[in-house]
């Protein structure tokens, strides 16, 4: 990367959109223009399967007529004021919604942080190329490895621009590289697949593709000879890799959108134990260098760091203006933006690590499921009804037994959460976070 592109034309379309949207009769606006430069290149059993490139500048206008709201995008070439007056038109028609709006004028970030998410490395079609054939080649050296999926590499940028009726002029750019690889282990039905991969906001934190390759390997071998175990109740540890997405529906159940739309399971929990008292859990939208880091929200608010819940109790919901004026509270900054929408989420979302090793937590257990990867799509998030096709090893006297496929496992996120603990190995180098988490009292459907 060259250094943030010049924006100065992207801050001077988003300003006449404003400047149009107000001439064309709205009472409020604010615009965004998104940009979005990325490579990769893909390989596979030492040949290049692909190589793509793309760009684009986009621009959304949203404008407010009374308490009618209407929202278009194009790219950046459009006629401003032709856009203007197709929104303006837009809201006319559309129904009143009395909690849409901008963000109060008082919350608005007036010197939005450098956060070091911008790394101005050049990396070429051919150092991408270079790295995705080091990372197939480590795993396909390992043995017991028979065949690859194939490997990648890319780098990217991306940036956003907001302007505001009300005064706010606010922009920043990150960007991103990634390595990954899969590879296939064993021979006929009895073969197995894995992957690793690394992702950073800088390339030089990026982890090693010989390291990359070998993890993904070695992870493919240990799962050969998978069994399935017999059906009833098990205490459940996911790997971080997994916890990551229990994480996930964690902040999907503390979102302020679902909570007013009452499709959340937690809706009524504000200031209850929701979790057990092992649980702590934050979101840190300033975090330098953080992956889903940003210094001011969708709507210019500034985001401070809050402990979501505290020792299992449940403190606050993700909030936009919109979200939050629906619930009759304040914004929390977590506005994420969309081309034309603005919705409450999360940022740098972290279960907080507890004093217990990895090791250790299996150690105790006498039997247990330690799980490695999930199947399916059985989360119902109004309910908490949590249903997975699973895979990992078989925990048998405080140790790795052996691997495990072709079950599932189920509860309630409700008493998963109030039955979870969280080991120490905590890495944070992700945009949802979460350490090795032990579940008690799950059901394993097996044999």
């Amino acid at each position: 990367m060259s250094g943030p592109m010049n924006s100065s034309s992207l801050v001077d379309l988003v300003a006449r959109l404003v400047e149009a949207g107000r001439k064309a009769g709205a009472d409020a606006c604010d615009a965004v223009a998104i940009r979005s430069r990325s490579t990769s290149v893909s390989v596979r059993l030492g040949k290049v399967e692909g190589t793509e490139s793309s760009e684009s500048d986009d621009v959304a206008l949203r404008v407010f007529v009374g308490r009618r709201v209407a929202s278009v995008s194009a790219n950046a070439s459009a006629d401003v004021d032709r856009l203007a007056e197709r929104a303006v038109a837009m809201a006319g028609a559309s129904p009143e919604d009395p909690f849409q709006g901008l963000a109060d004028e008082a919350l608005l970030s007036r010197a939005p942080k450098d956060l070091d998410l911008f790394d101005s490395t050049e990396v070429s079609a051919e150092r991408l190329r270079e790295d995705a054939l080091e990372m197939e080649d480590a795993a396909l050296s390992v043995s017991g490895v028979t065949n690859s999926v194939g490997a990648g590499a890319s780098a990217g940028m991306g940036g956003l621009v907001l302007a505001t009726s009300h005064g706010f002029l606010g922009q920043y750019m990150a960007t991103r590289f990634t390595r990954s690889v899969s590879v296939l282990a064993g021979e006929g039905t009895g073969m197995e697949r894995d992957y690793d991969y690394s992702s950073r906001l800088h390339f030089a934190d990026l982890d090693q593709g010989a390291d990359i390759g070998k993890r993904a390997g070695e992870r493919a071998v240990r799962r050969l000879g998978a069994r399935k175990v017999k059906t009833g109740p098990v205490n459940v540890i996911y790997d971080p890799r997994v916890a990551r997405g229990i994480a996930g529906h964690l902040a999907g159940a503390i979102n302020g959108a679902s909570v007013a739309r009452k499709t959340s399971f937690l809706r009524d929990r504000m200031g209850q134990q929701v979790t057990s008292s092992a649980i702590t859990v934050t979101d840190e939208p300033l975090k330098v260098r953080g992956q889903s880091s940003r210094p001011f929200d969708g709507e210019g608010v500034e985001g401070q760091k809050l402990t979501m819940i505290d020792r299992g109790v449940l403190n606050h919901w993700f909030l936009s203006s919109s979200a939050a004026r629906e619930l009759g509270l304040v914004t929390n900054g977590r506005g994420s933006r969309s081309a034309s929408s603005v919705s409450p989420s999360s940022t740098n979302f972290t279960i907080e690590p507890g004093d217990q090793s990895p090791e250790d937590m299996i150690k105790s257990l006498k039997t247990g499921f330690y799980v490695t990867e999930v199947f399916g799509q059985g989360v119902d998030m109004v309910t908490g009804d949590y249903s997975r096709g699973a895979s990992g090893f078989w925990i048998e006297n405080g140790e790795l037994a052996y691997p495990v496929a072709e079950v599932t496992i189920a509860a309630n996120l409700k008493d998963m959460f109030l039955n979870m603990v969280p080991a120490s190995d905590l890495d944070r180098n992700f945009g949802t976070a979460a350490p090795t988490l032990l579940i008690e009292g799950m059901t394993l459907a097996g044999e």
